[in-house]
């Protein structure tokens, strides 16, 4: 069932849709976990979702890469969906420090590039490296993909 990747592809912690749906978190983690559900429960998510029961039950959550949507992504978030089919969930905090790690380091290249010229090329490099992660920090933010870590403290 691909309940998990329509909550988290709406943005939607598991107590929000619990909410949103009048049902129970402790089922939101059940259903999302594979166990089944019923067929109230599943009429519920579909109608808070907006989706058919049958896209509700299927196993594999696809893409439409013919879809308008995805046509009018930047090919810097194509690329991004790739991380996410191996199972890496981007967040903005790691884009963050890489931006961070990869400014600092550049500058300190190019610092040295005075006295070494392979050291300006790998410091232009990280620059460059830390300015398309700004970049995508920037897209990240306009489309809103970015993966929420929920925190062990708040369930």
């Amino acid at each position: 069932m691909i309940l998990k990747e329509l909550r988290i592809s709406r943005q939607l912690s598991q107590e929000q849709l619990a909410q949103m749906s009048g049902l129970n978190v402790r089922t939101i983690q059940r259903i999302e976990s594979g166990k089944n559900a019923s067929v109230e429960s599943l009429k519920c998510l579909s109608s808070t979702l907006e989706v058919d029961l049958s896209t509700l039950n299927q196993q594999k959550f696809a893409i439409d890469k013919t879809s308008e949507n995805w046509r009018n992504l930047p090919l810097l978030l194509k690329i991004w969906f790739i991380f996410n089919f191996l199972q890496f969930r981007p967040n903005r905090e790691t884009a963050q420090r890489v931006e961070v790690v990869s400014h600092s380091s550049g500058f300190i290249f190019c610092c040295l590039g005075l006295v070494n010229e392979a050291a300006l090329v790998g410091g232009l490099m990280m620059l460059t490296t830390g300015y398309l992660f700004h970049l995508l920090k920037w897209q990240g933010d306009k489309y809103g993909i970015w993966f929420e870590r929920q925190s062990a403290i708040g369930k």
